[in-house]
Formats: structure tokens, C-alpha cells, sequence
């Protein structure tokens, strides 16, 4: 039996991110870190936007993506659940994500003047705080 899972993501007014890209990208993170599992429920769009003090119309929006991506499923009068697991990309779309997501990063930290070793440090630092989620 699927669980209601509530959605605990913030919304932050200083993001440069509009607040729906912020809505798919916190859901797409607690899928892939293992947060929310394949059949978990997600509030409903009145409840979420309630919660967030935000429009209806942009998390029906993020809701809509994140369907049309395949990382949610909508059943027919019972709501949006989390899908099952698959590969969602090509593995050159993937490929291709990955090089603009690192260009964007690298062209970000450079001009900060960190050494390459202890900005490579804290990125493995950061994916290790991820796997426990995972796998917890």
C-alpha cells in the first residue's frame, strides 16, 4: 500500500531559480537520493501550494513536468505517485546534462579561487552525504 509522503522542501525567495524549477528539482533530488520510493503519494497540488504559501498553478506546473519526465504517475482519481524506476534520458541526453551541469559548475567556482583538489574534496564530500539516504 502506498504512503502519503509529505513533502518536506523549501522554497527560497533569494534562489536565482524560478519557484517551480525549485519544486522539480527538490522532488527529482528526494527520488533519486531514495527519500521518496516508487508508489509513495505526493500531496495534492492544494496541498503542497498550502504548505509552501505559494499558487496552485505552479506546483500543477511542477506537477506536470515531473509527470511528463516520468519521475511521477497520476492515477486516475486517487492522485500522483512516485514511478517506478527507469532510465528517463538517452544516455547521450544524459551524457549531455552531465557536461553542461559541470560546465555551469566549474565556470561558478573558478573565479572563487578555491585549489582544484579542495573543490574536488567537497564535491566527494557532498556525494557521500548523499549514499546514506539511499540506502538507509
Amino acid at each position: 500500500m502506498a504512503r502519503t509522503q509529505a513533502l518536506m522542501i523549501q522554497i527560497t525567495t533569494g534562489d536565482p531559480r524560478p519557484i517551480g524549477r525549485q519544486i522539480v528539482d527538490a522532488v527529482r533530488m528526494k527520488i533519486a537520493t531514495g527519500e521518496l520510493d516508487p508508489g509513495d503519494q505526493l500531496p495534492s497540488v492544494r496541498g503542497l501550494a498550502q504548505q509552501l504559501m505559494i499558487n496552485p498553478n505552479t506546483v500543477a506546473k511542477a506537477y506536470a513536468e515531473l509527470t511528463t519526465e516520468g519521475w511521477l504517475e497520476s492515477r486516475q482519481g486517487m492522485g500522483l505517485y512516485v514511478a517506478a524506476p527507469r532510465q528517463r534520458l538517452s544516455d547521450a541526453e544524459r551524457a549531455r546534462r552531465l557536461d553542461d551541469a559541470i560546465g555551469r559548475f566549474v565556470n561558478d567556482v573558478i573565479p572563487l579561487g578555491f585549489p582544484p583538489d579542495e573543490v574536488q574534496a567537497r564535491v566527494a564530500h557532498e556525494f557521500q552525504q548523499l549514499v546514506p539516504r539511499r540506502t538507509a
